[in-house]
């Protein structure tokens, strides 16, 4: 890619909110649309020169058939037209890739990528079962049935971490090893009264479901717990016979994050600090044999590096979505990068995963780690449902330090 760029400073995310805690009462679309509002605002951002507009969101509410248009018109720019994503846990860096393949087409000059999910209270579907006795209709639990099986490798997410852990051998103490480093992380991000999560993350104003009256406000992630090894070591694994326990393994959250792409020039003319570059490389998807969705990082990564023209050894920070520790075991192992080196302050193995923005705050975390490094290449990878893995490379560059 050569002129799809993030204008330094014009992305946000939530922070993640619990399973059942104090977002999940709140439509994600609405909620959406109402702190991309304030925020464009509060960064007097020019939201006329928005031309194109992507939704990233996999778990259905009402009129969430409406999409994009739905979100950018209670933004404010109803003008705005463009298409809803839903890749599940890759969904983040998918609309990411679309908005910069328009920029680089000349489709698009300046897009707004949205990613909103809500685990909570998850949507029940019946689908109407002609041929059944009675017509007795077929129900769905959106959330839960479907972390229970997939119905392509007949088995449940935590099958394929138990499936990637027998093949490498990983055991349980390795897995609440890379936890408790991943927590360390995560404190590093909470420091100096939260300094680094302050540098991208927004304050969300709590409602009551209709969105009239505030009763409060949600400044940091809600649901993380203190982390000890001995606490660790007190926890079974979830399955018999198997390693994963529910530390080594993250939780469904709510939340939101989203970002402007496009085109250098207007990059510069639109980054909260000019001296700020922040460039696509490339991107990658991959997908593993069924059941195996941990290992999928790793080709997902070397397609992206490939695209991007680049080798492991030309990262400086990588990022990961790992909602089982296996994931990180593996492409450590798989690519030589140093395990306690990958997800500085945080990862989604800590902060939850509420799908859709999963991806897309964390490339928002990994800009500002390289921001704070004076630049630098960075990789964001990451698995998803139906063993699939997506990844993207970006470069930060900062005038300053040349």
């Amino acid at each position: 890619m050569n002129n799809a760029y993030v204008p330094y400073g014009t992305y946000w995310s939530t922070p993640f909110a619990k399973w059942q805690g104090s977002l999940g009462h709140l439509h994600s679309m609405k909620l959406a649309a109402n702190v991309a509002r304030d925020t464009l605002t509060a960064k007097k951002f020019p939201i006329e020169m928005i031309d194109f507009g992507i939704l990233g969101m996999t778990i259905p509410q009402p009129s969430s058939f409406f999409g994009l248009p739905w979100v950018t018109g209670m933004i404010g720019i109803p003008d705005v037209a463009g298409p809803t994503v839903s890749q599940a846990c890759a969904t983040g860096a998918r609309v990411l890739q679309m908005a910069a393949d328009e920029v680089e087409q000349g489709s698009a000059t300046c897009a707004l990528v949205v990613t909103a999910d809500r685990c909570s209270n998850g949507a029940t579907l019946v689908y109407p079962n002609p041929t059944g006795p009675g017509a007795t209709n077929i129900t769905e639990a959106w959330v839960l049935d479907n972390f229970n099986n997939d119905p392509f490798a007949m088995n449940a997410m935590i099958d394929t971490a138990e499936n990637v852990a027998m093949r490498y051998q990983v055991t349980t103490a390795e897995q609440h090893a890379v936890v408790l480093r991943r927590y360390e992380q995560y404190e590093d991000a909470l420091a100096n009264d939260r300094a680094f999560q302050r540098r991208y993350m927004v304050e969300v104003p709590i409602t009551d479901a209709n969105f009239r009256k505030q009763t409060g406000a949600l400044a940091a992630d809600e649901g993380v717990f203190g982390i000890t090894a001995g606490g660790l070591a007190k926890l079974k694994p979830v399955k018999p016979n198997g390693t994963v326990t529910f530390g080594s393994q993250t939780h469904p959250a709510d939340g939101n994050a989203c970002m402007i792409v496009t085109t250098k020039e207007r990059a510069g003319e639109l980054a909260q600090d000019k001296s700020i570059e922040v460039q696509f490389l490339g991107f990658g998807q991959a997908r593993v044999e069924k059941g195996h969705m941990p290992m999928a990082p790793v080709p997902a990564a070397r397609a992206a590096l490939e695209a991007a023209a680049l080798t492991i050894d030309d990262i400086d920070a990588v990022k990961t979505h790992n909602p089982f520790a296996v994931n990180d075991i593996v492409f450590a192992r798989d690519t030589g990068f140093p395990i306690d080196k990958m997800n500085n302050y945080g990862s989604s193995l800590i902060f939850g995963h509420p799908q859709g923005p999963t991806g897309m705050r964390c490339v928002i975390e990994l800009i500002e780690e390289l921001a704070l490094r004076g630049g630098g290449n960075g990789l964001f990878t990451g698995c998803a449902a139906g063993d699939t893995g997506m990844a993207a490379v970006i470069k930060v560059s900062d005038a300053r330090k040349h």
